[in-house]
């Protein structure tokens, strides 16, 4: 019979076939919006529209008409720019300039840029880089020689080796950087007069990933389900009864994507591993169910009885983890990220369908299921399987050694704070891609050749100085000499700047004497120089990407080879400490912008917000398991395995030196609501057991029969659902597949073998909550527990 209080089971028992139709009609509505979804693979949108290094991004793009780049970088073992190349690279430039997506006329290339000479007469000229200089007759320097003269170009579009180049093509949209880059991939492979060539910069690097993300995930969650299915087949033995489950995995991800989708959101990177998330999760109260219905059935008048009896005995500690998993996800509402938001707010949805699709499809499923499909249905003896072998050796293990088990965690515990101080955080987009991916290679070689392809940069915002310029001497040397700080760290490959544009033309002014390669000290000869500029055939359009029409603003751009987080953050904290030791001018404000910048802010801002969210959900979720088991004592112990979990994983994160990024950062949620799992199973039953046999010997005994199976089935079917993500070419998801692996089985090991060797420690209270005792069980106070006596012999 139903118990009064289980409203959901009861309706699934008295009217099966409605549930089921229901079920399946919804499933039908919500699958209809996700073919319609919009995926957005912009990490830039990890951040609040308001945000306001997002506003200062995008206004220094718009002050400065400046745009993100796609690097096309060429490498050779000899002299690059020939003629022969200069004229193919010439064309190519023509050709990418015609480009959906290009901002034509901006392009970066040796054909597109301008030199800045003296003719011999010393007249000022700005002409084609290629072309030859006005007056030099016959002593004609070499492209090559040209751009290693002039600072604006020296290493960005060659090497001073000669043995690379390369071009910088600006995008209208980093949604254009995919396509972009695919086009200039085939029409290079299809000349095969080019050398080695490599294709790079952090917009093709995000928009890459986003698209082979959800390629990817596609092969993923089919492949976690089909694991799923076949372990599952494995241990219960029956199509008929494993379906059910699956049906309700299946569902979960559908009625989660469809409402997603309907509601108006985005597919973003955190949203698109919903699925691979919720497929193990869903399926977690029913391997309980199902190892419980094994177990049951042959002592039941039938189909109807067992999974009643079941439902009355599971749902409760089902309840309980459901809602403990809910809390871990929905935490996260509290980050600063919306997609993170979003991705905790549904995976908690789509907890809270699983587990009522849990109780009621299951149900009437089972009710349902014909009596000739149950024949000799958990009829095997487990005793006589592996786990009925192994299970209750690990508990008499757990009991008689528990010193040693308490003894040998505690100094485990001790070994993972000590890893954990040797975290650091750190990300970068590039590297979500293994070493032998084509834009970890290009990354590579133009880093380690040219300047790099990563770009920050930084605003001089002279509004409220005296002078009210930037072209005021004060500023210029202060970007100067923040300029000579900056490239001497190996991240930087270079700075540029309006200032190096004022003392070309005054060098070249001088007739090339070095002395005269300084800022001027008056604002006057300043302004007469950029004026020379413009008047020798300066674009006006290429110096307002260094200065404001009205000379109030300036830009320095900022090059790095290398755009991990922490050389990124290394660079602006020398920034700003080159400002503080050498005080710039009063009223000189500063502004960081570039995609650099903005994936460093945001990345911060997800590692801070998710411990934030994990110590708050940590918590709610202790406070939780206080009053549902009833037990202060028996609360606290309940977060052991979560809590030895989260400390031995992220201690391993920092002995083996991995990189506190975006991945780990999402897995502690999921530990939280994984973890907690186990151990709330094996209490809540075990005070069950406990209150009707007084005796902790027995009630552990009984814990490592079927509850154990049950716990033992959901570690390997949960940990083998992650595993496609270890075949996975995206860095992110082998990661999320690995720890998830060593979270599983440490929360395993924590429950079978740490759990019962604390319960010891409570002699004969045993799993007593509020108001129960063992005498109120129906046992002497002075009676001695028999475990305790053989494990004290």
């Amino acid at each position: 019979m139903v118990h009064p209080k289980h409203r959901l089971v009861r309706l699934a028992v008295n009217h099966p076939r409605m549930v089921i139709g229901v079920a399946v009609v919804i499933t039908i509505l919500l699958a209809i919006p996700i073919p319609f979804a919009v995926i957005d693979t912009d990490p830039e949108n990890m951040l609040a529209a308001d945000e306001p290094v997002r506003l200062a991004h995008h206004r220094i793009k718009e002050e400065f008409d400046l745009s993100d780049f796609l690097v096309l970088g060429f490498v050779d073992d000899k002299e690059l720019l020939t003629p022969v190349f200069n004229d193919k690279l010439a064309a190519l430039v023509t050709v990418i300039e015609e480009m959906e997506g290009v901002v034509v006329g901006d392009v970066w290339a040796p054909s597109t840029l301008d030199d800045i000479y003296r003719t011999p007469d010393s007249m000022l000229v700005v002409g084609p880089l290629m072309q030859d200089r006005q007056g030099w007759g016959s002593h004609q320097p070499s492209p090559a020689e040209k751009i290693r003269q002039n600072p604006i170009l020296r290493g960005k579009v060659a090497s001073d080796d000669g043995l690379a180049a390369a071009v910088y093509i600006p995008l209208e949209s980093k949604s254009y950087a995919h396509d972009v880059a695919e086009h200039i991939h085939e029409w290079i492979t299809a000349d095969s007069g080019f050398p080695a060539f490599h294709l790079a910069g952090l917009p093709v690097a995000e928009e890459t990933f986003g698209k082979q993300m959800f390629r990817q995930m596609g092969i993923a969650a089919p492949a976690a389900g089909l694991l799923i299915f076949l372990l599952m087949l494995v241990f219960f033995r029956r199509l008929s009864v494993v379906a059910a489950p699956m049906i309700v995995a299946m569902m979960t991800v559908i009625w989660t994507m469809g409402l997603l989708v309907a509601a108006g959101f985005t597919l973003h990177i955190m949203s698109s591993m919903i699925p691979i998330f919720l497929m193990p999760i869903a399926v977690l109260d029913s391997i309980h169910l199902l190892s419980e219905f094994h177990d049951r059935y042959q002592r039941s008048t039938g189909a109807g009885d067992a999974i009643t009896g079941t439902m009355n005995e599971l749902y409760s500690p089902m309840l309980l983890t459901s809602l403990t998993t809910f809390v871990g996800f929905v935490s996260l509402v509290s980050a600063p990220i919306p997609p993170v938001r979003v991705f905790g707010v549904f995976v908690a949805l789509g907890v809270a369908i699983a587990f009522v699709l849990t109780v009621t499809f299951n149900t009437a499923y089972a009710i349902l299921l014909p009596s000739r499909t149950l024949t000799n249905f958990g009829r095997q003896d487990e005793g006589g399987s592996l786990l009925g072998r192994v299970l209750p050796r690990v508990g008499r293990l757990a009991m008689r050694a528990r010193h040693a088990v308490l003894i040998g965690s505690a100094a485990l515990i001790a070994l993972a704070f000590i890893g954990i101080t040797r975290i650091e955080i750190n990300d970068n987009p590039t590297k979500w891609f293994k070493p032998s991916h084509p834009i970890r290679i290009a990354d590579d070689q133009l880093g380690r050749h040219l300047a790099g392809p990563y770009l920050a940069y930084l605003e001089f915002d002279a509004t409220d100085t005296p002078a009210g310029t930037v072209k005021d001497a004060a500023v210029l040397r202060q970007m100067e000499g923040l300029q000579r700080r900056l490239d001497q760290m190996p991240q930087v490959g270079s700075t540029t700047g309006i200032t190096d544009i004022v003392k070309k033309v005054r060098y070249e002014l001088k007739n090339g004497d070095s002395a005269y390669y300084a800022i001027p000290d008056g604002s006057d000869e300043i302004a007469q120089e950029l004026f020379l500029y413009e008047a020798a055939g300066g674009d006006p359009g290429d110096l307002f990407k260094f200065i404001t029409p009205d000379g109030a603003k300036a830009a320095l751009w900022v090059q790095m080879r290398d755009g991990d987080n922490r050389s990124v953050r290394a660079v602006v904290d020398a920034a700003a400490q080159f400002n503080a030791q050498s005080p710039p001018p009063a009223g000189l404000d500063f502004a960081w912008g570039g995609l650099s910048y903005v994936n460093v802010i945001w990345q911060e801002k997800m590692v801070s917000g998710m411990r934030n969210a994990l110590l708050g959900s940590f918590a709610v979720v202790l406070i939780m398991m206080i009053l549902l088991l009833r037990s202060v004592s028996l609360g606290l112990i309940s977060m052991v395995p979560l809590s030895l979990t989260i400390t031995v994983v992220y201690g391993a994160i920092g002995w083996i030196g991995k990189p506190y990024d975006m991945p780990i950062a999402i897995l502690s949620s999921l530990t939280l609501g994984l973890s907690i799992d186990f151990a709330i199973h094996f209490l809540k039953r075990g005070q069950d057991l406990f209150a009707q046999n007084g005796s902790l010997r027995a009630t552990l005994e009984a814990l490592f029969e079927e509850p154990a199976r049950a716990i033992a089935r959901n570690i390997f079917v949960i940990a083998l659902g992650f595993v496609p993500l270890l075949f996975s070419d995206l860095v992110p998801y082998v990661t999320v597949g690995t720890f998830f692996l060593l979270i599983m089985f440490l929360s395993g090991f924590a429950t079978f073998l740490i759990l019962p060797a604390l319960m010891m420690l409570r002699r004969r209270r045993g799993f007593a909550s509020w108001g129960q005792s063992v005498e109120s069980a129906g046992r002497p106070a002075a009676a001695s527990d028999p475990v305790i006596e053989e494990v004290s012999s």
